[in-house]
């Protein structure tokens, strides 16, 4: 079982930076693949980010590509999302999920077994 809870979100404008973070418990956390996810209301949960349990993988939309920036620390059992140049167009709920142990970076929900809570970032124009 697996308890994750996001932080750092917040209000920022156009072109500034934002940091999330992803809290795990549980010793088994460095097994896990991550991923992070964003829901904008009206629309559907869509993948950002994933890194493998190593942290020597990692995925991104293309809509984020080369703007944010998915880590992890397993000695604190934490996942991190830089994100910079932020657009209005990012204004969502990020959500971070865990897999299951040893698996691929999946960019749809299925897969994740686990599930925090968000944290809402809005970005003004």
């Amino acid at each position: 079982q697996v308890q994750l809870v996001e932080s750092g979100g917040g209000l920022v404008q156009a072109g500034d930076s934002l940091k999330l973070s992803c809290a795990a418990s549980g010793r088994t956390f460095s097994t896990y693949t991550m991923g992070w996810f964003r829901q904008a209301p009206g629309k559907e949960r869509e993948f950002v980010a994933g890194i493998s349990w190593k942290g020597e993988i990692t995925h991104y939309a293309d809509s984020v590509k080369d703007r944010f920036v998915v880590s992890r620390d397993n000695a604190k059992n934490t996942v991190y999302l830089q994100m910079n140049s932020l657009k209005p167009e990012d204004t969502a709920v990020y959500l971070c999920a865990a897999t299951n142990p040893y698996t691929a970076i999946y960019t749809f929900q299925t897969p994740y077994a686990y599930w925090g809570q968000g944290t809402q970032v809005t970005v003004s124009s």
